[in-house]
């Protein structure tokens, strides 16, 4: 939903959700707070990843194998915190943020969180 999307009585028009890593959002004031919300994956390297990532190591430079999977994973997370915040009833989640975990040999949490509310504008 686009900031322009959520009318005076804070009803949304659509079923998309405003994320934000601010504290509030300028221009609308949170008239319910839903609770925190959560968008969880886990991510196993596969074994031509590591072999690559190894031998890259040794020479320097980017693991760009790596860096997808791991925006892959931002994305995957992110799209499931949407969803959480959606069955919540939720305009908006604030305070969002990205934490990673790694695993075992090869293996790698995302999660994303943040606070789930209802908006209007003022």
């Amino acid at each position: 939903m686009s900031i322009n999307e959520v009318d005076n009585h804070g009803s949304a028009s659509t079923n998309s959700v405003i994320i934000s890593t601010m504290n509030d959002l300028p221009g609308y004031e949170v008239v319910e707070v839903l609770g925190d919300v959560v968008g969880l994956t886990v991510r196993s390297r596969h074994l031509g990843s590591q072999i690559g990532a190894g031998i890259k190591s040794m020479f320097g430079g980017e693991l760009k194998g790596m860096t997808k999977m791991l925006y892959d994973s931002r994305i995957e997370a992110r799209d499931r915190l949407i969803d959480s915040a959606q069955q919540r009833g939720a305009h908006a989640v604030l305070a969002m943020r990205f934490d990673a975990n790694d695993f075992g040999d090869g293996g790698q949490e995302i999660c994303a969180y943040g606070t789930a509310v209802k908006i209007r504008k003022r």
